[in-house]
């Protein structure tokens, strides 16, 4: 079956970074867009981040336009997260999501399959 496993949340300061990691297993990943979401406490799951199959299109939200970063190696069939810059409003969990699709999807209904979440606690 799918599986996804997120991985490098913790603890950082405020203006410090970090990088995330999904790697999928149980699906032919080139075949599969891939999406950031996250929710902090007491809020909807929202969107962050999402790249194609191929890399070459990706939508970012507009609260992390310029400071994240999504990408992906397909030969190792992990996506990632560099969050740069960060805020402590961008504390939450973030989950991986993959949709098989040429396109990019921006919306948490249109993935199949979600990661269980890693947390990221940004303090001021």
């Amino acid at each position: 079956q799918v599986q996804l496993v997120e991985s490098g949340g913790g603890l950082v300061q405020a203006g410090g970074s970090l990088r995330l990691s999904c790697a999928a297993s149980g699906l032919t990943f080139t075949t599969y867009a891939m999406g950031w979401f996250r929710q902090a406490p007491g809020k909807e799951r929202e969107f962050v981040a999402a790249i194609n199959w191929s890399g070459g299109s990706i939508r970012y939200a507009d609260s992390v336009k310029g400071r994240f970063t999504i990408s992906r190696e397909n030969a190792k069939n992990t996506v990632y997260l560099q969050m740069n810059s960060l805020k402590p409003e961008d504390t939450a969990v973030y989950y991986c999501a993959s949709k098989y699709t040429i396109a990019v999807p921006t919306t948490l209904n249109e993935y199949d399959y979600w990661g269980q979440g890693t947390q990221v606690t940004v303090s001021s």
